[in-house]
């Protein structure tokens, strides 16, 4: 097992570091549109969707909506002016509304979740308020400040994927060692409160590097320190999210796409939610 992962690990690593720095901007919004699809594939299951055709078909349609989206919204119109077009604007606007009734979902569970959970068409509701945010994050983030430095957007790309890895690796070591009170158990058994606080105190030291690495002004540290706190809290909402969902669905992983690791989901679950909330500050505080 831990073989496949490195090899995986190996294998993804690279291509993730070329799309980000390398692809233009179309061809990125294929990729993670791509990448968002697969995701909605392994959703499909979790919301109880039976047969490949069907599964296929939320697939399909969740990857012509971020074609769409992105037709809709040229690339030299995400940003005009300083500002993200009003409809992504609106979009990650709904995203932060839809996790905030997540983290109503997750601490209510199992209590008020029987309609949903009989309810294949709003489980697949709740991918799309999931996923196609998260493309839509992730290509405002990359575009952000593009004619200006081509790279700038890739940063910020790379700059929440460490925090959350930062966390994910804080909040294992510091829950294995240290864990005792079970954050949600009903929903996912192994996470810890012990282990989310650990997992937010690794990712000061990426939020403190990228406050010198932006020259952010003294007065404005403690905000990039309050979003920076709120996108690792958030990515942790993204996993329990997941195993939620999966709970109610009876299956282990989202997936078996990615070997040693499980499904796309299994991979990405904690930034659907960590993207399109820092996203959604950066935009509206930060940019």
């Amino acid at each position: 097992m831990l073989k496949q992962r490195i090899i995986t690990a190996l294998v993804l690593a690279p291509l993730a570091l070329i799309a980000v720095l390398f692809l233009p901007i179309w061809w990125f919004e294929i990729a993670i549109a791509g990448v968002v699809a697969l995701g909605a594939y392994e959703w499909a299951n979790m919301s109880g969707i039976v047969g490949r055709p069907n599964k296929a078909a939320f697939m399909v349609a969740i990857f012509v909506a971020c074609i769409l989206l992105s037709m809709l919204v040229e690339v030299e119109m995400i940003w005009y002016q300083g500002q993200l077009h009003p409809l992504y604007h609106a979009i990650l606007g709904i995203a932060v509304l839809w996790w905030l009734v997540s983290l109503a979902m997750i601490i209510a569970y199992p209590r008020y979740s029987l309609k949903w959970r009989n309810s294949r068409s709003i489980r697949g509701l709740f991918g799309v308020l999931t996923l196609i945010p998260t493309w839509v994050a992730v290509i405002s983030l990359r575009t952000s400040l593009h004619d200006i430095d081509p790279l700038y957007g890739s940063s910020l790309i790379f700059y929440v994927l460490g925090i959350v890895w930062a966390a994910d690796i804080g909040a294992f070591f510091v829950g294995v060692k240290f864990g005792r009170h079970k954050l949600r158990p009903n929903v996912s058994p192994g996470k810890t409160l012990e282990g989310l606080l650990g997992g937010v105190a690794a990712s000061l030291a990426i939020i403190a590097f990228a406050a010198l690495h932006y020259q952010v002004a003294p007065s404005r540290i403690w905000l990039h320190l309050v979003i920076g706190g709120i996108t690792v809290g958030v990515s942790a909402l993204g996993d329990l999210n997941e195993s939620m969902l999966k709970r109610c669905a009876g299956i282990k992983d989202s997936g078996k796409l990615l070997p040693g690791h499980g499904g796309v989901l299994d991979r990405i679950d904690s930034l659907t939610a960590a993207f399109p909330v820092f996203a959604f500050c950066y935009v509206t505080w930060m940019a």
